[in-house]
This record gives C-alpha cells, sequence and structure tokens, in this order.
C-alpha cells in the first residue's frame, strides 16, 4: 500500500490500490503463456467477454466490456423508449449491479491483433477498452464489428481507417484466425435504440444485420462460435450445417419475470444440439446481480438428458478469469482456479511439532 499513514488514505488511494480488483494478473498470464501446437487456448474476461490465442500466438479479444452497472439508488426511472420499458410496459430501473471483479486490466494491454465486438449493448462496447487498445497497442489492430457498432466507436473517436464493418457472409483474416461474421439472433437488440440522433419509429423493424453478428473463429485447432446476447433460434441448426464447431459460446442466464433476454438452462443444451457443437459454454449468467444464472443447472439437464438424445457434446461450467484449452478440456464439465501449493514440503516445515495441524 502507498499510504504509511491513515491520514494519507483518501478515497482516491483506495481506489487506486484496490481497483482493477485483479490487477495485471490475468494479463500477464496471458501475455506469459505459449499456446502449444495444435491446441488454442480461451479466458474468460466477465459477461461475454472472451479472449482467444491461438498456437501462432494470436490474439483476438471479443465483447470486452469494463463498465458497470447501477451504482446508486438515484436514478431516474427508464425512457418509454427503453428496451425494458418496451417490452414489460415498466418504468422502474432494474437493479443490475454488477457481481463480477474487474479480471483483466485494458489499459495493460500491449498485445493484441483484433478487437471484435458482435453489438452495441453497453456490457459489450466499452469506451474505455477502445481507448486503451488505440493508446497502447500497434496502430494496426482493427476494430470489428457490425455496422451500428462501428458507428459508435466512430462516434467516441476511433479513426475510421482502424475500424471494419462485418454483416453475415463477411470474413477476414487476421493473421492464422478467419472470421466470419454469421446472423444474430438477439432480439433484445432489435428494441435497442442505439446511440443515434435519428431514431427509428416504434413501428420499425429494424435490421438485425446492422445491429449484431454471431462470430465464427477459425483456428487451425478448432473453431469457436460465438453466439453473443443471441436468444435460442431454431436456425441454429442451419449454423451447425454451414460450420464444423469445436466450441459454442451462448448467453445463459436467470430471466426477471416478464421478460426474455437470455437462453435458459434448456435453451443451452438445445442450441448445442443445433450447432452440433462437441462444447458448449455458457456465459453471461454471472455479470448482473438481478439475472445471476446457475450453470449447474444446465449440467443437471445434461445429465438427465444426455443418455436419451445421445448428446454427443459436453456443457463446460467456466468461472470469470478461468482459462479454457482445446482439445485438452473437451470433455471437462467444470473448471476451477489453481489452487496452488503445488511447491508443498519442497522446503523445511517450520512448527512446533508435526502434529500441530
Amino acid at each position: 500500500m502507498g499510504a504509511k499513514n491513515v491520514n494519507e488514505v483518501t478515497e482516491q488511494t483506495w481506489k487506486d490500490e484496490v481497483f482493477p480488483e485483479w490487477g495485471t494478473w490475468l494479463n500477464e498470464e496471458i501475455d506469459r503463456t505459449t499456446v502449444p501446437s495444435h491446441k488454442f487456448m480461451m479466458w474468460w474476461l466477465v459477461n461475454m467477454g472472451v479472449w482467444i490465442k491461438s498456437d501462432q500466438q494470436t490474439n483476438v479479444a471479443i465483447d470486452l466490456w469494463c463498465g458497470t452497472g447501477k451504482t446508486t439508488h438515484d436514478k431516474t426511472d427508464m425512457s418509454p423508449r427503453h428496451q425494458w420499458s418496451r417490452l414489460t410496459g415498466g418504468r422502474r430501473i432494474q437493479p443490475n449491479l454488477r457481481s463480477q471483479p474487474m479480471v483483466i486490466n485494458p489499459f495493460a494491454i500491449h498485445h493484441l491483433d483484433a478487437l471484435l465486438v458482435t453489438h452495441f449493448h453497453h456490457d459489450h462496447i466499452d469506451m474505455n477498452v477502445a481507448a486503451a487498445v488505440l493508446q497502447n497497442t500497434p496502430d494496426t489492430v482493427p476494430f470489428i464489428g457490425p455496422k451500428y457498432v462501428v458507428q459508435q466507436w466512430l462516434d467516441w473517436g476511433v479513426p475510421k481507417d482502424r475500424c471494419h464493418v462485418m454483416k453475415p457472409g463477411d470474413v477476414i483474416k487476421i493473421k492464422d484466425i478467419e472470421i466470419e461474421a454469421t446472423d444474430s439472433f438477439d432480439r433484445s437488440v432489435l428494441i435497442t435504440d442505439p446511440d443515434s440522433k435519428e431514431l427509428p419509429a416504434d413501428s420499425t423493424v429494424p435490421n438485425m444485420d446492422d445491429r449484431a453478428v454471431n462470430f465464427v473463429i477459425k483456428t487451425d485447432a478448432g473453431t469457436i462460435y460465438d453466439a453473443a446476447d443471441s436468444h435460442y433460434s431454431a436456425y441454429f441448426a442451419k449454423h451447425g450445417k454451414d460450420f464444423d464447431i469445436d466450441v459454442a459460446l451462448v448467453a445463459y442466464g436467470e430471466n426477471p419475470i416478464g421478460v426474455q433476454d437470455k437462453m435458459t438452462s434448456i435453451d443451452v443444451l438445445r442450441a448445442a444440439e443445433s450447432l452440433d457443437t462437441k462444447v458448449v459454454i455458457p456465459l453471461h449468467w454471472d455479470v448482473w446481480s438481478n439475472m445471476l444464472g446457475d450453470p449447474n443447472e444446465i449440467e443437471a439437464l445434461w445429465k438427465l438428458r444426455r443418455e436419451r438424445f445421445n448428446y454427443q457434446f459436453y456443457p463446460f461450467l467456466w468461472l470469470p478469469g478461468g482459462r479454457f484449452t482445446f482439445p485438452d478440456d473437451r470433455t471437462k464439465l467444470q473448471y476451477y482456479h489453481d489452487r496452488g501449493f503445488e511447491d508443498r514440503y519442497t522446503h523445511p516445515i517450520n512448527l512446533p511439532y508435526k502434529s500441530f495441524l
């Protein structure tokens, strides 16, 4: 701690001392990890944020968000145009407090090859992350997303020549990684107003392709399908035919009454089966205090239904900040952080007597 005396402690010194809660621990782990040949690794950055690193050490970050939810009770009611007002007819603000720490410091990111954002909901796109990437990574790093995401970046001051608009069917190559945009099924984003002066009429059915995309990330070791905030869709089965998917990332959560925003536990299993993936990883359940999900429910349902429906996939229950390695973790069901103490008894113990413990 910088302060030596209580009289030197202020609110700002406290914030500087404890935030971000993980400091640069995860930044260092990602930077210092060399991915072996014929494998890829991923780290969960909270919510739908994921870091992907290939065996050519190519780094791609998706939906990295370092913001917060409600921080005070003194908030005005939602406007009639807010997506939840439009959906539920309610006006009271949702009590969505952030439930997870900041596991990565965006300003300590130096080795990045592309920043991807799936849609413009503000728990997926972040001005702080955009600024950090501009300030601390090479000026060749592209900002990739659908039309309205790119417009948000431009409004924030991201140079136009750094931005790359993608719509379903578009493909971009980032070193050894091939990224294809495909259809999103995020119906919530269709009733969300973008940060724009020209808002569509309430009766307008917007073009999803301008607002959101899913990403298919192809590496030499396997393919990741990022469904972002997509709801369950029967069309997942088409994507399962179109792509050879190894790992699917989906948004799961406990929907409040009157709200349909995240996949349910059974939706996660249906999506995995439709996508014909080898592994399904539920994300997004962790971050909002009013929508916290329990992924153990997914595992329980999977065990209940696995033999009956001959499931060929495994659910993987992650923890924020954790690592996933493919194909090593293909059949692993749950993640747990490193428990440490692997060097036990490598030095003499220092106890009054052996039976002290």
